[in-house]
């Protein structure tokens, strides 16, 4: 056992004496890759200055010559101190100015919706401020020392024509106000195709609408909607057109592209959106009466003081008060004909017997004088004399373009026709 035990120790001293022997190497080359110097190396070890740059000064800036421009809109409810506030204004002697100065009245007096242009220096002091008043004209306040000064200049007006097209998918207000067509151009669309189609009854859900109408800008903002100069409607798959035409300084009116008047010498209607509550009809029980009895007119019911307007140019020939028409007025027409208006509220101020009336003048408000449950205005129409429907009876036409402006006019149609072509072409792209 002993001789064996010191065998194995002497085995141990071997096998550590020859680890020690194989592993000195390898410490060596540790070691003296640890010490080799960088340059050695092929490594630059070029010197490292550091240094203080001064940095350039900014240029001082100038803050009593820096200005700036704000934009708002009248709102409702608004007072000066809070168009003030909005427009970055904060000036003791501009608040001075615009709450007490007798030119700054019509500031004060805004209606909601205008535009008002403020000029301030870095600090809110007001150096000029704009806006046009209710005229349009242009109104500039500057700022003169401690003190302001107020010029009104003619406005500079600028006209632009405006598209809009639209569907009928309900009534014929929501198609115009989801189109952008403002109420203006609206109103006026329905009064140039009235002759043609009855808006009470004949649209269609599909109907389709163009309207190129003019605008009035006056230095940049809107002044005014002006007149539709080409419309398209298509009613039921039929499609009518109108051409505005300036036939003098004062005076225009609409013509299909051929030619022809679209003003008809009577309107099928006296007022407008209004809906039909009893038609002509030769046997009618008589919600007063309680008997049958002829209804030889229209009823066209609609909110108390609605304007009820002349169907053509004619003369007064009765205004006051007649047993069951109540309050009524009758006008005499070209020829043999007459339109009488009942049940009406009260009639307006000046007008007589005798009276010129042109076709669209208000000629009396809707009410429910003499036999009436409702507001409602009671129309007829009269040949000799004698009741015919207005609703079904054939109208005249006005009179046609005549040979003096004919080139004139078909040259305008020609343009007129070409843009509201390419705009249905467009449309119709649109929808496929």
């Amino acid at each position: 056992m002993l001789t064996q035990n010191m065998l194995n120790q002497e085995r141990k001293k071997k096998l550590r004496w020859f680890v020690t022997m194989s592993t000195m190497p390898l410490l060596g080359v540790l070691t003296a890759f640890g010490l080799v110097p960088s340059g050695s190396l092929g490594l630059n070890s070029g010197n490292v200055t550091i240094e203080k740059l001064a940095l350039p000064s900014a240029p001082s800036v100038a803050t009593d010559a820096t200005t700036f421009w704000h934009t708002e809109r009248v709102q409702p409810g608004d007072t000066v101190a809070a168009l003030m506030l909005r427009l970055n204004i904060r000036d003791n002697s501009a608040s001075s100015y615009l709450r007490n100065s007798q030119d700054a009245k019509p500031f004060r007096n805004l209606p909601v919706g205008h535009e008002i242009q403020a000029e301030t220096d870095a600090n809110g002091a007001l150096l000029s401020l704009s806006y046009l008043d209710k005229q349009g004209d242009q109104v500039v306040v500057r700022r003169q020392g401690d003190s302001f000064t107020l010029k009104t200049t003619a406005p500079q007006l600028e006209k632009r024509l405006f598209v809009r097209t639209g569907e009928i998918k309900g009534s014929l207000y929501a198609a115009t106000d989801a189109a952008g067509l403002p109420e203006t151009a609206a109103n006026q669309l329905t009064e140039i195709f009235d002759g043609d189609i009855d808006f009470h009854h004949d649209l269609r859900r599909g109907d389709r609408f163009t309207v190129v109408y003019e605008t009035t800008y006056s230095n940049g903002a809107l002044v005014k909607i002006g007149q539709i100069q080409a419309a398209e409607f298509i009613n039921r798959g039929q499609a009518y057109r109108a051409v505005r035409f300036q036939t003098d300084a004062t005076h225009g009116d609409y013509y299909t592209p051929e030619g022809q008047s679209l003003k008809k010498a009577f309107l099928r209607s006296p007022i407008a959106f209004s809906r039909i509550s009893s038609g002509f009809t030769m046997a009618r029980f008589h919600p007063i009466l309680n008997k049958w009895r002829a209804h030889k007119g229209v009823d066209f019911a609609a909110p108390m003081g609605t304007p009820a307007k002349a169907t053509a140019d004619g003369t007064v020939e009765f205004k006051g008060t007649q047993s069951g028409y109540g309050n009524v007025v009758i006008l005499q027409h070209q020829g043999n004909l007459s339109t009488v208006y009942g049940h009406l509220s009260r009639f307006p101020k000046g007008l007589h017997k005798g009276e010129h009336i042109r076709q669209g003048d208000v000629i009396g408000y809707v009410g429910m004088s003499g036999l009436a449950t409702g507001p409602h205005l009671h129309y007829e129409f009269r040949v000799n004399g004698q009741q015919h429907d207005p609703m079904k009876v054939a109208l005249p036409n006005a009179r046609p373009i005549s040979g003096a402006n004919r080139v004139a006019f078909r040259a305008l149609a020609n343009k007129f026709i070409a843009s509201l072509n390419q705009l249905r072409n467009t449309n119709l792209a649109k929808l496929d």
